[in-house]
């Protein structure tokens, strides 16, 4: 038997359960649910609490080398920051709730509801490797004398990133890049490639369209390519690191030598956090959409990068556009989509709700230096992020 949530012993069943089942969460929501305990036999204790907190970490480490010859050394250098949100412990039984040091419960089911208000601005959840941004609450059995019991339950924070307030993300973008490749018996021509985004904003789910073309005056076949990029900036009080990270690749057919391709194609957008993770100065992320020519042989790939800004809110044309392309009539449609706190004019449009998917990336162990290896509950955990599917005419006619 497996499952995370049993313990053996008199302890049955520690669970944390969640009156949204998705542990989904704009700030300023409430967070509610319920501890869920179930015993074979009485157990002592001192006190059961929660504890619920929001925090971002960052952590690496890097390694140097001092001195020469037999006096050579490694050193390791740590580099480290973070921010705390919200830390808050709410004793649901025992001490902590004027009942003295000395408690039991008996035998049998027991639940224990609770609630907590989020503060009004709050960074969107991010599992990065180097550092993150994570919501969670724990429960803790306080045991005299004895190991205590503990568990576990990450929720996700989302927050807005409103495409409408960016006025860039409605601009055209573009970039181009030439290069020559060197040869030991003569100098060929430049490869170049050019690629052209409509505009720079979108959302998780929507396609991005783009052009590009591939000059290859070189005397060697190139292979193009086209990457979505995602590059995360981790912040320490003295260092900052750089991670670049590929979430989707497509390949071209290979462009010969001498010849011109135009490439117009367009790429999904998968489940990500929103762009610049505003409300935290540990962690900046920023996206771009790369073009790629690889030419064969020993010779550096030319890339020619655009950025883009993922948001969480689509832009209003880009809703038109497909409320026209399902001819839907503005006057019979439902209440917008809007989540507590956003303080744009979405009343002006109806927009259509989004759904929460698992974060591309998938889960990561989220054990921290205060949990147990006895810490029950989930230890695997993926943030969701919205995300819009509007191939479904149904979500312009859902009635909120």
């Amino acid at each position: 038997e497996n499952n995370p949530f049993v313990t053996m012993g008199k302890l049955r069943a520690f669970i944390i359960e969640l009156d949204n089942p998705q542990g989904v969460f704009f700030a300023g929501n409430c967070v509610s649910g319920r501890l869920y305990i179930e015993l074979d036999a009485e157990m002592n204790m001192r006190e059961i609490r929660l504890k619920f907190k929001g925090a971002a970490n960052v952590y690496w480490t890097e390694s140097r080398t001092t001195g020469t010859g037999s006096k050579a050394e490694t050193v390791t250098d740590s580099y480290s920051a973070h921010e705390t949100y919200f830390e808050q412990r709410v004793p649901v039984f025992g001490k902590g709730v004027g009942m003295g040091s000395e408690n039991s419960l008996p035998p049998g089911e027991h639940f224990f509801p609770f609630s907590l208000q989020l503060p009004p601005t709050l960074p969107s959840s991010f599992e990065g490797g180097v550092g993150y941004v994570r919501y969670t609450i724990k429960g803790t059995i306080d045991k005299p004398w004895k190991f205590d019991h503990d568990t576990k339950r990450p929720f996700t924070v989302t927050s807005l990133l409103d495409l409408n307030t960016y006025p860039n993300a409605t601009s055209e973008v573009r970039n181009l890049h030439q290069k020559y490749l060197c040869c030991l018996c003569c100098r060929s021509g430049p490869i170049s490639g050019l690629i052209k985004l409509d505009r720079s904003g979108y959302v998780p789910g929507e396609m991005i369209p783009f052009n590009a073309e591939i000059q290859n005056m070189s005397s060697r076949d190139c292979a193009p390519s086209l990457k979505l990029n995602m590059v995360t900036l981790f912040h320490a009080t003295t260092s900052t690191k750089t991670t670049s990270q590929e979430i989707i690749r497509m390949n071209h057919q290979v462009v010969p030598a001498g010849e011109t391709e135009i490439w117009t194609d367009r790429i999904q957008v998968p489940p990500l956090p929103p762009s610049f993770l505003m409300g935290c100065s540990i962690i900046d992320i920023n996206y771009n959409l790369e073009l790629t020519i690889a030419p064969s042989g020993p010779a550096y790939d030319l890339n020619v990068p655009v950025p883009i800004i993922i948001g969480t809110i689509p832009l209003y044309s880009v809703v038109q556009q497909y409320q026209t392309q399902y001819e839907t009539s503005l006057q019979e449609q439902a209440p917008p989509f809007a989540p507590p706190g956003a303080e744009t004019s979405l009343t002006q449009l109806p927009m259509p709700p989004p759904t929460y998917s698992e974060c591309v990336f998938g889960k990561t162990n989220i054990r921290e230096e205060d949990d147990s290896e006895h810490t029950r509950g989930e230890m695997d955990y993926a943030p969701a992020y919205t995300y819009y599917d509007w191939s479904k005419q149904s979500q312009f006619n859902l009635k909120i």
